[in-house]
Parts: C-alpha cells; sequence; structure tokens
C-alpha cells in the first residue's frame, strides 16, 4: 500500500479512537490511497486544494469505472473520515466534501433460508459425527441461532461460552451477550470435551482438525458447501444465515429493538431492511383475525 499524507496517524486515529476493525481500517486506508493516486496530491501544502470539483470529478471517474453505487458511497465515507481527521487536526480549514452526494444506493432484500431446509439437516447424534463434521454443526448452528458475524464467531474464545448465552465481541470491540438455546448449549459442552479429550490448546473456540484457530475462508467454504446443499439460494455465505436469524426471529414475533441488540447494530435503521419478511406473517395474523380475511 502506497503511503498518504499522514496515513500512519490516521490509522492509528482508526485504531485507536474510532475503534474499527481491522478489516474496516484496511478498507479506508485503500480508498484514500486511490484518491490520492487519482488527485495527484503529494504535499502538505497541496492539500488546500483539494475543493468539492476535484471530488466530483473523483467520483465521475469511480462510477465510469464501473463501481457500484454502494462501492462508491463507502469509498465517499472513507474520505468524509479522512477529511474530518485532517480538520480536526488543523491539516485542513474545511472539509472538500461538504455538499457532495454521492449516488443513490440501490436497496437490495436480505436473503434468508426457509426453517424447513436448516432443520432437516440439523438434528443429528453428536456422538456419531467426526470432528470435521461436529465442527462444521457447531458454526452452522451458532451462525443461525445466535446471528454473529463471520469475524465474531473466529474470535469466539473457550471461555466467552457460559451457561446458556455467550459473550460475543462486536463491531469496535463492543460486547454484546447472547442468550442460547438448551441444545446448543449441550453441543457447544460436548465440542469442548471433545477438544480437550484431542488435547487441543487453542483458546479459541473454533477449531480445525489440528487443533488451529479457524480462518475467513475457512469458514466460508464450510458454509458456503452447506446452504448449498441444502438451499437453492444465489449466495450461500455465512451472512445469509445472520440474515436468516433476524428474518426468523422477526417472523415469530420479536420486537426490532430485540434483534437489534442481538445483532449488534449500531442503530436500529440496520435494522429496519429485515422488516420485509415480516409481511408473510402479517398476511398470515390478518387472514386469521379479520372477520373476511380468510375469504
Amino acid at each position: 500500500m502506497t503511503p498518504f499524507l499522514f496515513s500512519d496517524s490516521f490509522e492509528t486515529y482508526l485504531s485507536a479512537e474510532k475503534r474499527y476493525s481491522q478489516h474496516t481500517i484496511v478498507a479506508y486506508l485503500k480508498d484514500v490511497e486511490q484518491f490520492f493516486i487519482f488527485s495527484g496530491v503529494c504535499r502538505v501544502s497541496e492539500l488546500s486544494e483539494i475543493s468539492s470539483k476535484v471530488m466530483r470529478g473523483w467520483l465521475v471517474s469511480l462510477i465510469n469505472n464501473s463501481y457500484t453505487n454502494k462501492s462508491v458511497n463507502r469509498k465517499l465515507s472513507s474520505l468524509r473520515t479522512y477529511f474530518n481527521f485532517l480538520k480536526r487536526n488543523q491539516h485542513l480549514s474545511r472539509n472538500p466534501l461538504t455538499g457532495v452526494r454521492g449516488p443513490k444506493s440501490e436497496k437490495r432484500l436480505p436473503q434468508f433460508a426457509n426453517e424447513k431446509d436448516l432443520f432437516a439437516t440439523t438434528k443429528v447424534e453428536m456422538e456419531s459425527l467426526s470432528f470435521e463434521a461436529l465442527t462444521n454443526l457447531v458454526m452452522i448452528e451458532l451462525f443461525y441461532q445466535t446471528g454473529i458475524r463471520l469475524s465474531e464467531l473466529i474470535g469466539l474464545k473457550n471461555l466467552d461460552i457460559q451457561n446458556l448465552k455467550i459473550k460475543v465481541l462486536g463491531k469496535r470491540n463492543k460486547e454484546r451477550i447472547i442468550p442460547i438455546s438448551n441444545e446448543l448449549n449441550e453441543l457447544l459442552i460436548y465440542y469442548l470435551k471433545i477438544k480437550k479429550q484431542m488435547e487441543f490448546h487453542s483458546i479459541w473456540l473454533i477449531n480445525t482438525n489440528k487443533g488451529n484457530k479457524v480462518y475467513p475462508k475457512f469458514v466460508y467454504r464450510k458454509i458456503n458447501n452447506y446452504l448449498g446443499a441444502v438451499t437453492d439460494l444465489e449466495k450461500c455465505s455465512p451472512h445469509v444465515l445472520r440474515h436468516t436469524f433476524a428474518t426468523h426471529m422477526l417472523n415469530n414475533g420479536a420486537g426490532l429493538e430485540t434483534i437489534k441488540e442481538l445483532l449488534g447494530h449500531a442503530n436500529l435503521s440496520a435494522t429496519q431492511v429485515y422488516t420485509h419478511s415480516s409481511f408473510a406473517q402479517l398476511t398470515n395474523i390478518y387472514s386469521q383475525a379479520h372477520p373476511r380475511g380468510h375469504k
């Protein structure tokens, strides 16, 4: 990655003050680097030359290079954070992005699996499974029953499993406690027991067959294979199980505020995307409750 002006201090700011994840920090740094390559600015004295006109020119170049509206707006967010950082440290007198709006993002409804598809394959005898199959089952059930993110699952430690609940370290190092079912609790206790028998000394909850901490591609591949086998979804990622968790919770009567807390969303607007899925539930209630609904 090519260093840009104040790149080191900006990275420290994102990590120490904004408390962003490493994945987010890398994305922000790449976005800002891309802008500096476009603008040609390489000296502190040239920062004042960055105007809203330059910013709009960069937006046009991104769109012309087939970036999606969502990607363009994420890059704008990265730049806006960077310029605010410069202004805060008196390297800039104004934010050149003031008044600059990004393209309207297309709204895509989250995909989710049907309950019957998931239930049909996860009701198995734990004792009959190999360690690899047991690990896959643990990951599937954790994603579906708690709605945690991929990074949160990888970051789970053995000690995070408590009596009928798990402790999750989410975005910006924010902790939350998620209740779990008796069945999932028993599955996790059994998994820890098997790991002990195999003399795995890792502090991390989910391990490979060699006792090492799992990594994103490992988890993605396992979940992708599972969802591809039991559903006809176009996208078969761990995040689909997070969407499925939220959708099924909503359809079975959970409130948005509750789902927001369980998912670890910072605000309710991020959770409201799941309200689309409750229409089937509303239709069902209407048909039962209204005198003429059943007709």
